[in-house]
């Protein structure tokens, strides 16, 4: 795979959320370490994501927002 994006991280996927037309797609990164990526059904069904298999959490941002209490 070869793609622009710097941070690509391997990890699980855990669960897979099937939504109208979006789907909630965590994987585990690290244990107890979940990213969540929003993506749509069709693109779920052409990558054939499904629980346990390897997937690749890539992030790509201009903007990374810090917040304290």
């Amino acid at each position: 795979m070869k793609i622009s994006a710097r941070n690509a991280i391997e990890g699980t996927i855990k669960t897979v959320h099937k939504g109208a037309t979006t789907a909630h797609v965590e994987i585990e990164i690290a244990t107890g370490v979940i990213v969540t990526a929003s993506i749509t059904n069709e693109s779920v069904d052409a990558l054939g994501l499904a629980p346990g298999k390897k997937a690749h959490a890539i992030i790509k941002s201009s903007d990374v927002m810090v917040a304290v209490n």
